[in-house]
Formats: C-alpha cells, sequence, structure tokens
C-alpha cells in the first residue's frame, strides 16, 4: 500500500494505481494546470466520495510501499488521462474498467456516478485515509 500526501492529507492506494495516478497527476502539474482528485470512501469513512483541488504551487509526495515499480497499462494510462481532462477531474477508477472501455470517453451523465473501483477508509490519525480495492 503505498501513499499520496497532499496539503497534510495522506490518501492510501494500492501501488499499482497509485504509479498510474502519479504520472496522470505530474503530467497535469507540469504544464501548471489544477484539477480535481477523486475517490469512493469506503463505508467506514461514511461510503460517499472524496476529493482533492490539486494546484501546482502545493507540495505532493508520493510514496510506494514495493520495492519495484508496476507495469504500466497504457489503456488504464489513457483512460485515466481522459478523465484527468474532463471536467469532473481525474477519478481513480479501477483497471477493469480501462480493459472494458478502452476508446470511450469519461462523460458522465447527470446524475450518474462513475463506477469508482479504489474506496477510502479513515485511517488512525484523523487526517489520513487509506484507499482499498472494493
Amino acid at each position: 500500500m503505498g501513499s499520496l500526501t497532499y496539503d497534510r492529507v495522506t490518501v492510501e492506494f494500492d501501488d499499482r494505481i497509485l504509479a498510474h495516478l502519479q504520472i496522470v497527476i505530474v503530467q497535469k502539474l507540469r504544464r501548471g494546470e489544477s484539477f480535481l482528485l477523486s475517490w469512493r470512501n469506503a463505508a467506514e469513512a461514511g461510503d460517499g466520495r472524496s476529493s482533492a483541488w490539486l494546484h501546482p504551487a502545493i507540495p505532493l509526495y508520493f510514496k510506494f510501499s514495493g520495492g519495484q515499480p508496476p507495469t504500466i497499462n497504457p489503456l488504464w494510462l489513457a483512460q485515466l488521462t481522459r478523465s484527468a481532462n474532463s471536467s469532473q477531474g481525474l477519478v481513480a477508477t479501477g483497471e477493469e474498467r480501462a480493459m472494458a472501455e478502452p476508446d470511450t470517453p469519461v462523460r458522465p451523465e447527470r446524475g450518474h456516478r462513475p463506477d469508482q473501483k479504489f474506496t477510502v477508509r479513515a485511517a488512525p490519525n484523523s487526517q489520513e485515509t487509506i484507499a482499498t480495492e472494493s
């Protein structure tokens, strides 16, 4: 389980999704673009959604638990990039969605909740959250 720390908030993700999110996030921030990052909360954290507005001026820290970088799936990366460039922002979704819809742009209908595969629950420190695969 790796982590992303941003403005005193830590969110833990599996190393595999974190590696994909890191690439997309760094691409956006290198271009000076601000955007929204969203993920789904686990039942223990209220079963809702959490979001963070990412801005290039605020320090961001990625920490991976594994010693080897995971293999990058270009289809998943493309799906996450389309999401990041949409009006809803980057939504942390599972790899299965990218494999099922590789060429479909992310365009949620009004009232539609995206199929988010990773969830977040409160960690012991109130400033931390943990994302787990649902």
